[in-house]
């Protein structure tokens, strides 16, 4: 009996497939994209936490990175011979072997850059004469002999140092060299010898046979010890006076540990090990943090110190680097749930309404079936079956995509992304066609939107969801999108909800305007108005199902293009903020003034459209507060917009005197886009009058300033005096701007320059889009002082790691897929109503409607659920940026990782082409659908639409 279901079984499959292949080659293809996309969202945050947890690991310094053991040297205790042998290459290599076997998961070695020796730990000094002495005090060096010295440089002069015999610690003439760097700076030469003394001051001759050369300098070998590679002068901490000496490093021969051993210098035996991020993963980071912490103090550090000693030690910074990666990721992820989960709620909706347009294709069919005694689990099992050939391909075709597309991510839940969408259509599409057989309807009966009432069942789901949705909006107002202890699931599903509750609300007030609207038009000469609005009314296209789709992704679509203009826009304020125009040319240090010639040659290169020369001095002391408010009241202040860059009055103690010319300051500050500087309150009038050149300004000379808030504050309506470099006077505030081009975000006093004593500007500010190269070279034609800082290679900084480029990508992604759900969700609501559309034109064109009114009476019909989607989707859109900007920081994703950035909240704000473009694209391909059914039932004669007997 089994056997012969099975038989009758694959027919049913096979007949239903070849009579109907587009639409389950079109199953497929929608099947595929989904199910690609599903696989490929968490495919793609794995790939960039991935790429982020190791470029944050290979960019970081050597010396934080490396993972470092370490002992002191053997005890006194123990005979010679085992002390030397202790320090010994073979002894050394043995304990390295052992200490990189016993590195726990996940934690690898970058082997080709393991090194290992003897060091001295406490600098000694060199009396050496022929060393560099810059302030008459002596150098002060450390020993180091370890291994590998060959293979990470290259000789650059003399020979490589070597132990000519055994070195053992009574031993009293060693090899060694030098880097380049160092013997550039302390004078030394091959063949130069360098006293080192014992504990018993019996002096170590240290013959310097070689000068060598880095082959990567920025390498561990060489950095995580910088003094390895190149010298430093440091303020001796002893002296009274801050008096400076070089301090660097000696490399020994790799077998000359021993000789160490005799030394004051307390000598350390050491195993630096160099991570390897090749084989990390996102995922991993929270087992690299617990690994690291026992090895520093846990079960990890007992085993390091049975294998290299009982005094062993474990040093690294890897574990900061590490957090600090999980801090900018748990900041990231919750943004991201939000794209995610509004993106698969509108492809979930998309694709029960394609299941709703196959199980309405399919309504007279299966309802035969039913009347000739088909079961509902039998009709039930057929559609799963033919369903799941279909689907089940498909989701595993694009679980296959998504894998080759994004590589470097874990497999299953990609898997499980692509399972879901398929079990979601094989289980939707057979439960919602079977379940609207249960019981027998009535023949031809209609499901007229504008009569319906909604049932009590959907009135209080309605009402959970409008609860669900109020709680979830209240909550990210309040403390954002992250939770203690992971993302908020709900938190980030608010902007869904919100469209959710928007789109409920339409489908219940869509009635209200329909029946105003046809009372007066059934008044009107001619039936294409009337008809219109009376089909609009009982159309399926305008139901809850694809409404709600639409604006789900118009909402996904406005959200995800906020925080990509919201991102962009904060790293294009804080590339402003920090080079105060499109390009900034200043001094090597705040003295060094710019020569006229510099300024007019740089005035007339191509592409410069205004520069304005601006005179900064910074750490200005400012006078003592005045009681009060002080500040200028509004009439007086004029440009006041609020607080802007300054704090209190008492935080403003000094302040940066900026003198400009106001007539091109004030343009400069037109195009970039600052607040409107007043230039003609700083007019150079009276006893500010320009000096003449040389002259010397008085005490009581009064000069008009712009000045920051908090500043304002401070000085109050009076003159008051203060002291500059540029020269001694009063000021009068006359206004107040929250920020100004030439200085970041701080307290600041902006005078007019010709007033000064001094006027020569310090810096010059330009605007427009000079050629790097040329600017770059009519500069270092001035002199090799004064550098040059682009806005676009500022603003090319904020995109520094893999995680925020990553992160973006998605958001683009979110963009783009969003609209196009939307326009998909279009085409299928009104697909789902094509045959009544084509019979109903037939029939009318039978009473006489010609082609022009047939395609005008679909083209109104469709235009009201396509306005009410386009508009609903925008005020969606609109109205969920709105509610969720208070509690969404993009700073992680705009400029966090980027040293002296501007790390002021960034919030979303709205991007009119991400809302406007995706509601035009609804309205136009409602329009071009309809036309196109137009223009096909046109060519089509009225007996192949009408047949006798048919309900339609």
């Amino acid at each position: 009996m089994r056997h012969n279901d099975r038989a009758a079984s694959a027919p049913w499959i096979r007949t239903r497939l070849r009579t109907a292949p587009g639409a389950a080659t079109a199953l497929a293809v929608l099947v595929l994209v989904t199910a690609f996309l599903a696989a490929a969202f968490p495919r793609a945050v794995d790939a960039y936490e991935t790429k982020g947890l190791r470029h944050d690991i290979l960019t970081a310094d050597a010396g934080r990175s490396t993972l470092e053991v370490a002992r002191p040297q053997p005890g006194l205790e123990l005979p010679q011979a085992q002390r030397d042998a202790e320090a010994r290459s073979p002894e050394l290599a043995r304990i390295g072997s052992g200490l990189l076997k016993a590195l726990p998961a996940p934690l690898r070695a970058d082997t080709s850059s393991v090194a290992y020796g003897v060091r001295t730990s406490k600098p000694a000094v060199a009396n050496e004469p022929w060393l560099a002495r810059p302030e008459a005090v002596p150098p002060q060096l450390t020993y180091v002999a370890q291994t590998g010295l060959k293979e990470h440089a290259t000789l650059a002069s003399g020979a490589w140092p070597t132990t000519p015999q055994e070195v053992t610690s009574d031993s009293r003439e060693v090899q060694g060299a030098v880097t380049e760097e160092t013997a550039a700076e302390l004078k030394v030469k091959v063949g130069a010898t360098i006293t080192l003394l014992t504990a018993a001051q019996d002096p170590i001759t240290v013959t310097i046979t070689g000068i060598v050369a880095p082959r990567d300098p920025q390498g561990s070998y060489w950095s995580a010890d910088p003094l390895l590679r190149t010298p430093s002068l440091i303020v001796d901490p002893t002296s009274p006076f801050p008096v400076h000496y070089w301090t660097g490093t000696v490399l020994l021969a790799e077998d000359t540990g021993p000789a160490l051993l005799s030394t004051a210098a307390e000598p350390v035996l050491f195993w630096r090990i160099p991570p390897d991020p090749a084989g990390l993963t996102g995922p991993d980071d929270a087992r690299l943090t617990s690994v690291i912490a026992s090895l520093e103090s846990g079960p990890g550090l007992l085993k390091v110190r049975e294998i290299a000693g009982d005094t062993a030690v474990f040093a690294t910074g890897l574990g900061h680097i590490v957090e600090a990666n999980a801090r900018m990721r748990d900041a990231i992820s919750p943004v991201i749930a939000v794209a995610a989960l509004g993106i698969g709620s509108v492809a979930a909706v998309v694709l029960l309404m394609t299941g709703a347009l196959i199980a309405g294709r399919r309504k007279a069919e299966l309802a035969l079936m039913r009347s000739r005694g088909g079961s509902l689990r039998g009709i039930g099992g057929r559609l799963l079956a033919e369903t799941a050939v279909t689907v089940l391909p498909a989701s595993a075709l694009g679980l296959l995509l998504a894998t080759l597309a994004v590589g470097e991510a874990r497999w299953w839940p990609g898997a499980l992304a692509a399972a879901g969408v398929g079990l979601l259509v094989c289980v939707a599409l057979p439960l919602r066609t079977t379940l609207q057989h249960i019981r027998p309807t009535l023949h031809g009966a209609r499901e007229d939107m504008v009569s319906a009432r909604p049932s009590r069942r959907r009135t209080v789901a309605e009402l959970t969801l409008l609860v669900l949705a109020v709680g979830a909006v209240a909550a990210l107002r309040r403390r954002g999108t992250s939770a203690e202890g992971g993302t908020d699931l709900l938190v980030s599903a608010a902007p869904v909800l919100v469209a959710l509750i928007a789109a409920l609300v339409l489908v219940r007030l869509y009635p209200l305007p329909l029946r105003l609207a046809t009372r007066p038009v059934a008044r009107l000469r001619g039936a294409i108005g009337f008809l219109s609005l009376a089909r609009a009314g009982r159309s399926s296209a305008g139901g809850a199902l694809p409404l709600l789709a639409l604006l789900l992704a118009l909402a996904t679509a406005a959200f995800g293009g906020s925080v990509i203009a919201g991102i962009g826009d904060a790293r294009d304020d804080a590339a402003l903020a920090s080079v105060g125009a499109d390009a900034r040319i200043s001094g090597a240090s705040e003295r060094t003034t710019l020569p006229d010639e510099l300024v007019r040659t740089v005035r007339d290169l191509d592409g410069v459209r205004g520069a304005a020369p601006v005179r900064v001095e910074y750490s200005v002391n400012m006078p003592e507060s005045v009681g009060g408010d002080g500040g200028a009241d509004g009439d007086d202040a004029g440009t006041s917009t609020g607080t802007g860059s300054g704090g209190s009055a008492d935080d403003a103690k000094v302040a940066a005197l900026v003198g400009v010319d106001p007539a091109s300051y004030a343009e400069l500050a037109r195009a970039t886009g600052l607040p409107a500087f007043p230039a003609a309150r700083l007019k150079a009038t009276g006893s500010s009058a320009p000096l003449p050149e040389g002259a010397e300004a008085g005490p009581d000379r009064v000069l008009p300033a712009i000045a920051s808030p908090a500043v304002a504050a401070r000085l109050g309506k009076e003159p008051r005096a203060i002291e500059t470099l540029s020269g001694d006077f009063e000021v009068q505030i006359v206004g107040t701007v929250p920020r100004v081009a030439s200085v970041s975000p701080t307290d600041f006093l902006v005078v007019n320059s010709a007033a000064l004593e001094q006027k020569a500007p310090t810096t010059l500010l330009l605007t427009g889009a000079p050629d790097p190269g040329k600017l770059r070279a009519a500069v270092e034609g001035s002199g090799k002082e004064y550098a040059v800082q682009l806005r676009s290679e500022e603003r090319a900084r904020y995109v520094n790691t893999p995680m925020q480029a990553g992160a973006e990508r998605i958001y683009l992604a979110a963009v783009a897929a969003g609209a196009g759900y939307a326009l998909l969700a279009v085409l299928l609501s009104l697909l789902q109503t094509a045959p009544e559309r084509k019979t109903l034109l037939a029939r009318l064109r039978t009473m006489g409607l010609t082609t022009g009114q047939g395609r005008k009476l679909l083209a109104f019909e469709a235009t009201p659920q396509a306005l009410l989607a386009a508009g609903g989707g925008l005020f969606t859109g609109w109205a969920t940026i709105a509610l969720l900007s208070p509690g969404i920081d993009l700073v992680p994703l705009a400029l966090a990782g980027v040293a002296g950035s501007d790390t002021s909240p960034v919030l979303l704000r709205t991007d009119l082409w991400s809302l406007a473009l995706p509601a035009a694209g609804v309205v136009a391909l409602a329009a071009a659908v309809a036309g196109v059914q137009a223009w096909w039932a046109s060519r089509r004669g009225s007996i192949t639409e009408l047949r006798a007997g048919d309900s339609r």
